[in-house]
């Protein structure tokens, strides 16, 4: 497939777009990227990824073509929930090393994952300073330029002086600008999730037993009452990461450069969404959710956050309306996640090859909602009935 055919799917993706925000930018950055029809496994073992991995390489950068596949080397990086990620080393005739980051999209991701919006954000966040430069795409994944920096554990992101770097960087990444439609996207997503999940039924009797335990009626009439209460608080709207983990953080610790990285879930949404959504993932791989940041580690990192260059000046008022904002929007990062776990383990999707008990992630997430719910329902209230007196 190769450079000849460079960007051509995707520019007729974006053609489509002209009309409800297309841009220019995007149109010129898409047009520069070679594009390939392979699709790779990604349940493959690391030994069998190889070779398809250098067919990869060599479809898609006409310069390699010709080299030997022993000039090729292939290694884990990272394995999440439902992608994968390889480093790709290729030693040039010149002697010369390139190092390439190849995501593989688990199988059905889109059911969870809009690929347009991501691939409409990313040029725009790259201008920004924001991940890793894009040089290909193909049928299940994309190829990235490598970054040589390691990836951070929750334990990190507790850290403050990591915390602090984090919320700098973080207004940084909601002030980019993506072209098109400004709407929060979360509630859609979550009604979408939704509408998915109540509708599964399972081969694995254990499972549909499981399954049947849950009364949508009930997930149901929570969102509709939080997404009410949230509505209330008029949250700033900005370009959202919504899924700001340790494993989507690396730090050059050399250089003490901090990167943000995939951008799969980002959108428009709720500042306090974004935040919140970050705070839970203190609790790591572990799901250890009493590692949510206490309210001096909250203040802290939104002191950073609000005026970076003047953090101890930020007056009291600002930093309790982002503490309601967050400690609010934390039960919806809960229901968002519960969701999409349901739809990771249905029949139809089956998108994930790792052995994860995505029915207990769920039970766990919806606990913790229903564990916070009535301290942040009573948090959201007590300041909405203060503003409305003031």
């Amino acid at each position: 497939m190769g450079l000849e055919n460079k960007g051509r799917d995707l520019i007729v993706a974006m053609d489509g777009e002209k009309r409800i925000g297309g841009d220019s930018l995007e149109r010129a950055v898409l047009a520069e990227i070679p594009t390939s029809h392979i699709s790779i496994d990604i349940s493959l073992s690391i030994n069998d990824l190889k070779s398809r991995i250098i067919e990869l390489c060599k479809d898609l950068f006409d310069k390699w073509s010709d080299l030997d596949d022993s000039h090729f080397s292939v290694e884990t990086i990272s394995g999440g929930i439902t992608n994968r990620l390889l480093k790709a080393s290729v030693r040039e005739s010149s002697g010369n090393v390139v190092s390439l980051t190849i995501r593989l999209y688990g199988p059905n991701t889109d059911l969870v994952v809009d690929r347009k919006r991501e691939l409409k954000a990313m040029p725009h966040l790259s201008v920004a300073g924001f991940g890793a430069e894009l040089l290909g795409l193909f049928d299940n994944g994309m190829v990235q330029s490598f970054i040589n920096a390691r990836t951070l554990s929750a334990i990190d992101m507790g850290k403050p002086e990591v915390a602090v770097e984090i919320a700098k960087q973080l207004r940084m990444f909601h002030q980019v600008e993506v072209p098109g439609s400004k709407d929060p996207q979360l509630w859609n997503d979550i009604f979408k999730f939704y509408r998915e999940a109540a509708e599964l039924s399972f081969e694995d009797p254990l499972k549909q037993a499981k399954y049947d335990k849950i009364s949508f009626e009930e997930v149901l009439e929570e969102v509709n009452i939080l997404k009410d209460l949230t509505d209330q608080l008029k949250a700033p709207i900005v370009f959202a990461h919504n899924d700001l983990l340790c494993g989507n953080l690396m730090m050059n610790d050399a250089e003490g450069k901090l990167y943000f990285i995939d951008f799969e879930y980002g959108s428009y949404s709720y500042r306090g969404y974004d935040i919140a959504n970050h705070f839970n993932e203190y609790a790591g791989y572990e799901c250890d959710y009493g590692l949510y940041p206490d309210i001096d580690a909250q203040y802290n990192f939104f002191r950073h956050y609000l005026q970076p260059d003047k953090p101890y000046e930020v007056p009291d008022e600002d930093l309790r309306v982002l503490y309601v904002e967050t400690n609010t929007y934390r039960l919806a990062s809960h229901i968002y996640w519960a969701l999409w776990a349901i739809i990771q383990v249905s029949s139809k999707a089956k998108m994930s090859p790792l052995d994860f008990n995505y029915l207990g992630y769920f039970f766990l997430r919806y606990s913790e909602y229903k564990k916070h719910k009535e301290a942040s329902f009573q948090l959201a209230k007590k300041h909405l009935s203060e503003v409305c007196f003031s």
